[in-house]
């Protein structure tokens, strides 16, 4: 598996999507129901996921789509209930702190990206139009469940991108933050990365889960915008 190159250069398999907006509801059957959110020059991906019966939704890496997510939330009637990062990177926290403030959300993070989430460098911030997040309100680690209505998402602890990566994975579907793309992984050169942790996490915990399961990646760096494990395991480099 191979990394996908960006946050540094504009070579990558998405770049001639970069800069675009887009949305996409995904089928999950039952009660559930995810929406896809492209959000500006990086390609990242959040998610909003509700139980239309409780009326409570997640917000996964809100990126700096802070309006797109509300409106979102609006239409599918849910309300905002926790902010969930897969990982301390300024492009997937960016919009942290205007959701926190605008429904009172709770932020959740993997202990180990705790501090990388209150400590972006002002630069970075300028760079990717974001405003620093506030601190998390829970920590979690490897194992823990995270539950809106009757979502239950287990919390897989991923290091390699960054020392605190998680997927977050419930009823077949498995939100691979910057550790699995479409046919690539996250970068693993970037402060607190390693390659050989990266390729473990994703061979012992991601491999591991079944085939079927689909991926949901935090790029839109593919050549489609999910995959399933059982794709990345026979086409994945």
């Amino acid at each position: 598996m191979h990394p996908a190159n960006f946050m540094g250069s504009l070579k990558n398999p998405g770049e001639g999507r970069r800069g675009m907006r887009s949305s996409g509801a995904l089928k999950t059957g039952g009660n559930m129901f995810i929406e896809q959110r492209q959000v500006g020059q990086m390609a990242v991906f959040a998610y909003l996921v509700g139980d239309e019966v409780s009326g409570e939704a997640l917000v996964i890496d809100p990126a700096a789509d802070t309006d797109g997510i509300i409106a979102a939330a609006e239409k599918n009637k849910v309300r905002i209930k926790y902010i969930v990062n897969t990982h301390g990177h300024v492009d997937h926290i960016g919009g942290n702190l205007d959701i926190r403030k605008e429904t009172g959300a709770g932020i959740i993070i993997h202990e180990d990206d705790a501090e990388m989430l209150v400590s972006t460098p002002a630069a970075m911030l300028r760079m990717f139009c974001a405003k620093q997040s506030p601190p998390a309100d829970r920590t979690v680690r490897d194992g823990d469940l995270i539950e809106v209505g009757k979502i239950r998402i287990q919390v897989i602890h991923t290091p390699g991108h960054s020392p605190g990566s998680i997927v977050l994975h419930m009823d077949g579907y498995a939100f691979t933050g910057d550790t699995l793309f479409v046919e690539a992984v996250g970068r693993t050169d970037l402060p607190g990365g390693s390659e050989e942790v990266m390729l473990d996490s994703i061979q012992r915990k991601l491999c591991t889960l079944p085939d079927e399961t689909v991926v949901l990646p935090g790029h839109n760096y593919g050549s489609t915008p999910t995959s399933t494990i059982g794709h990345e395991k026979k086409f994945n480099p």
